[in-house]
């Protein structure tokens, strides 16, 4: 059996966690990247206390130098990348953000984070999956980012999911023919620290959809946007 190997970013909590508890089984490798080692390495101690197949490696995603040194790593030491889930994110704006109120500092560093580094993350690790011509990516959206349904407040967090989906359906379309597939997913309201308390959705549910797509069988969807395995509009 072919041991596939996912990094999911932003592993260390929330929804990022689950999706790489629920990965974590006989013929996947795991390899869980943070912001910050202490808070991997605590995270990875308890998957490992479990015998589940889950690595560490520490990663910044706004650092172009730490996603090179992400490669190299997994070049080094398993000479494949069989699928990225890109979850690491940040919603700097408060319940009373909006249009005119919101500096474009925050704006900077949400799309630096939400989109920048999935960028580059894309551009360092797809060479890997295009040596075995294979690979999932899973970028994690929001219903804030959708175009259809779309509101007012919060436009850092809004602008930086739509870009995310852009990202999908460039990549997408440029990987066509190559069974490198990439889809967009919203979790939903889910209770983490950014969705809050008063949210409606486990982390389990939530990261659900995320493992299904990285799961894809050859042939699967691709350019796409699901939420709750169900494909929705842009």
């Amino acid at each position: 059996m072919i041991e596939r190997v996912i990094v999911v970013t932003g592993g260390n909590r929330g929804i990022g966690l689950e999706i790489c508890h629920q990965l974590a089984k006989p013929g996947f490798i795991v390899v869980l990247t943070s912001r910050q080692e202490k808070d991997g390495l605590e995270a990875v101690a308890n998957f490992n206390k479990r015998k589940l197949p889950v690595r560490f490696h520490q990663l910044d995603v706004t650092d172009p130098a730490q996603t090179l040194k992400l490669k190299d790593f997994l070049t080094k030491e398993f000479g494949r990348c069989d699928g990225l889930v890109n979850n690491a994110g940040i919603f700097l704006e408060n319940k009373n953000g909006n249009f005119f109120n919101t500096d474009l500092n925050t704006i900077r560093q949400t799309m630096e984070t939400n989109v920048y580094g999935p960028y580059l993350l894309c551009q360092a690790l797809v060479p890997l999956m295009k040596k075995n011509n294979y690979g999932r990516i899973v970028n994690i959206s929001s219903g804030l980012g959708q175009l259809n349904d779309m509101g007012g407040a919060y436009p850092a967090y809004r602008m930086s999911k739509t870009a995310i989906n852009a990202i999908t359906r460039v990549l997408a379309a440029e990987l066509a023919g190559t069974n490198i597939l990439v889809n967009s997913m919203c979790p939903g309201w889910v209770k983490t620290r950014m969705g809050g308390a008063g949210a409606t959705r486990s982390v389990q549910e939530g990261a659900d959809t995320a493992v299904w797509l990285t799961s894809l069988p050859d042939q699967g969807p691709t350019g796409k946007i699901f939420r709750d395995r169900k494909e929705v509009s842009w």
